[in-house]
């Protein structure tokens, strides 16, 4: 039986930055008996998160959690930098008193919370600390240019609008069609989802490209066609650097970009800054983002990815729809809302 996972996502599940317990609720492999959010208890996950799709329960203690059978309390929440918030080690250190192994994908590692690791080490469970990188990374030696699979990575306009989401989606469309389709994780949710990859944005700056290379030739050995998870946004003030070095660290032979219906801006405010800066036409980005790659191996976006999760009638998502297309010339779906095979068929007539 695999292991029951409760997520922590303490008055951050309805948000953006519940993203992790989004992820492993919808896709992951292990049972998930429970979020911990006291501002929803009561209710279930599908109630406030409908793309999350299963009605976990919603509970207001770690204890809740417990009693339901958790054996693992994972981080669901992807704070501003990363840090683990002082009020959050007295849930960990209450899972841990109660026998939960700890999880989480934070810059600030578990493993160097002194206390954490004598409470783990008292009762012999595990922190696990999904962002912890791998040793022997570099730069990339260009190995990844000779693999014989070929290389689709999703790229976003902003952060957290669903780069990994869509990346799985299109890795279950073309399994169904027949490929050996492996996703590539490059964050701390995706590995938590397929036990494997590397935490791209911890990894030292000058390394990052050799991390997804690294990657690439892991990938390679489970299948012919990679679909790698995309991270910030290469306009992002904040987070362009991790996007630059995924793109030419993984040597795309294309592109599918991701965008929120009705945004026209940067998200900086939900991280306490001020109005973001203008998202540009998305066919103007997708030619910055072909010129980007063509250095190495040029990757035209293919296809475009929006997420509608913001509207509320199927009519209005294909309008919307309707109009990126018109716009762009490219194929557009919502591969949550009405399924991938669109978007897969536009990506692999762009491989052919």
């Amino acid at each position: 039986m695999s292991e029951r996972v409760a997520v922590f996502a303490e008055g951050f599940l309805h948000t953006s930055n519940g993203k992790a317990a989004h992820g492993l609720i919808r896709y992951g492999e292990r049972e998930v008996v429970a979020a911990v959010d006291s501002l929803h208890a009561g209710r279930t996950v599908a109630e406030i998160v409908p793309y999350a799709a299963k009605p976990v329960p919603i509970v207001a203690t770690v204890a809740e959690a417990a009693a339901l059978g958790a054996q693992c309390l994972a981080i669901g929440v992807a704070p501003a930098g990363g840090k683990l918030p002082p009020e959050w080690k007295q849930a960990l250190l209450q899972a841990l008193a109660l026998g939960m192994h700890v999880e989480a994908g934070l810059h600030d590692e578990l493993g160097r919370d002194a206390d954490l690791v004598a409470a783990a080490a008292e009762r012999g469970l595990e922190l696990r600390d999904l962002r912890r990188v791998p040793d022997g990374l570099s730069t990339p030696s260009g190995a990844g240019l000779g693999v014989q699979a070929r290389i689709v990575h999703t790229v976003g306009t902003d952060c957290a609008i669903g780069k990994m989401t869509v990346t799985l989606e299109l890795t279950a469309a073309a399994r169904a069609a027949g490929q050996r389709a492996v996703f590539v994780p490059t964050g701390q949710v995706g590995i938590s989802i397929a036990g494997w990859g590397i935490a791209v944005d911890h990894v030292i700056a000058d390394y990052i490209s050799g991390a997804a290379e690294r990657l690439v030739l892991d990938g390679a050995e489970r299948g012919d066609l990679l679909l790698v998870e995309g991270q910030g946004a290469i306009l992002h003030p904040l987070y362009s650097g991790v996007t630059l070095g995924l793109l030419h660290g993984c040597t795309p032979h294309a592109l599918v970009l991701v965008h929120e219906a009705g945004a026209d801006r940067i998200d900086l405010e939900d991280r306490g800054g001020p109005p973001g800066p203008v998202i540009p036409p998305l066919a103007e980005l997708s030619e910055l983002l072909l010129r980007l790659t063509s250095p190495l191996r040029p990757a035209p976006v293919v296809a475009i990815a929006l997420s509608t999760r913001r509207i509320s009638s199927d009519d209005e998502a294909r309008t919307a729809i309707a109009q990126v297309e018109s716009e762009t010339g490219l194929t557009c779906d919502d591969p949550v809302r009405f399924g991938a095979e669109r978007l897969w068929r536009a990506v692999e007539s762009g491989l052919a």
